[in-house]
């Protein structure tokens, strides 16, 4: 009796410490918090496919100011870095030395002028002396070729004098365009004209239009030129161009920032480099307000293909982690998985997903640190644009 009485009592204590650990277990799991998670829905998008090229800029026309004689130079006559007009006085270039020169030649054409007076007289004196048997038909030609070679000392002379007379305007140096000068090579008092001493003083770019050249590989080249046949092939050359049309170019400048003005591919060498498999390339792009300046590192970007329905996902919500590429998965009970994906191109602050999502599913936006596989959360559904 009392060993049935002692069973009964134990009994009853293991029932009621069971009851009180599934309690306990209970008011556990209560005590655990539900964290609100920003989530979103995994949306498919056409998103552009962009390629990038290293360039550099020229200005349209970049002209050198060379020293076309030599001697000492005297004046500078401009502010460098400023803008010149065509045939502004830059340089001069001292003139002693030409202006002897252009004395002496004009000297000698003088002299063969007299010369020609001379050989005409003895011509008139001789000719009717021959007609009349006076004088020998020897004497009579050796006059006459006197007198064509006075004619030709002559026409050598006057050649010698503008010849001199143009070196001598060489020595006032001009602008060849409007344009915008450079800093100045030589200095007033340097003897410029011939090697090793100044020979380009400096150089006038006229920079209304930039200019950007740049290298690419055969195959772009060839997506180039289909983008190119089709554009013309549409109408496209002529009218104005979105951001989105393929075969419009950005700009890309040495901080970060996307040039306010659109350019269009130019000029495409006529052969590839064997050695680099690579071709020469040129862009124009307007510079109305002078910003750009020749010389400057520039990337180009253009629209090369368009990804139709990708599967687009915020770079925040992926996860780089030791070589594998993951997401936060949302599933119909709220719990987290991790899944792990494969990305394709990025286009803006967006990554494309070409494996490991499908349009629809929910994945963590934020807060994926303090998640782990299993936990149930309670997701805040937020709406995002590509755009954004």
């Amino acid at each position: 009796m009392l060993k049935n009485r002692t069973y009964s009592i134990m009994l009853f204590l293991a029932i009621s410490l069971v009851i009180s650990s599934c309690n306990s277990e209970s008011e556990k799991a209560k005590s655990i918090p539900v964290f609100k998670i920003p989530v979103i829905e995994v949306i498919q998008q056409d998103i552009p496919v962009y390629s990038e090229f290293i360039g550099q800029t020229y200005g349209r026309k970049d002209i050198p100011i060379r020293a076309r004689v030599d001697g000492f130079l005297e004046e500078i006559y401009f502010k460098e870095g400023e803008r010149v007009k065509k045939n502004q006085l830059l340089y001069r270039i001292e003139p002693q030395s030409l202006n002897a020169d252009l004395a002496a030649a004009i000297s000698q054409v003088e002299e063969a002028k007299t010369n020609v007076i001379n050989a005409k007289s003895d011509l008139d004196r001789v000719k009717p002396l021959a007609e009349m048997d006076a004088v020998s038909m020897s004497e009579l030609d050796n006059s006459n070729a006197r007198y064509k070679s006075a004619l030709a000392q002559l026409e050598s002379a006057k050649a010698n004098k503008k010849i001199t007379s143009i070196s001598l305007s060489y020595s006032k140096v001009r602008s060849p365009i409007d344009g915008l000068i450079g800093i100045t090579k030589a200095k007033v008092g340097e003897y410029v004209g011939k090697d090793p001493n100044p020979v380009i003083l400096n150089s006038v770019s006229k920079i209304d239009t930039i200019l950007v050249r740049f290298y690419i590989t055969e195959e772009v080249y060839l997506k180039v030129a289909r983008i190119f046949k089709k554009a013309l092939k549409d109408g496209a050359e002529g009218r104005k161009v979105r951001s989105e049309d393929k075969g419009t170019l950005d700009l890309i400048l040495a901080d970060g920032s996307t040039f306010a003005y659109k350019g269009i591919v130019d000029f495409i060498d006529n052969k590839i480099d064997a050695a680099t498999g690579s071709l020469l390339a040129q862009a124009s792009f307007p510079n109305p307000d002078k910003i750009l300046r020749p010389g400057l590192f520039a990337r180009i970007r253009t629209i090369m293909d368009i990804r139709k329905d990708a599967i687009t996902v915020p770079q925040r919500a992926i996860q780089f982690v030791q070589g594998e590429t993951n997401v936060l998965v949302v599933d119909k009970d709220n719990k987290i998985e991790y899944r792990s994906v494969v990305t394709g191109v990025k286009y803006k602050n967006y990554w494309e997903v070409k494996e490991g999502l499908k349009a629809g599913d929910k994945i963590v936006l934020e807060g994926a640190q303090k998640l782990k596989t299993g936990m149930i959360i309670d997701p805040v559904i937020q709406e995002l644009k590509i755009s954004e």
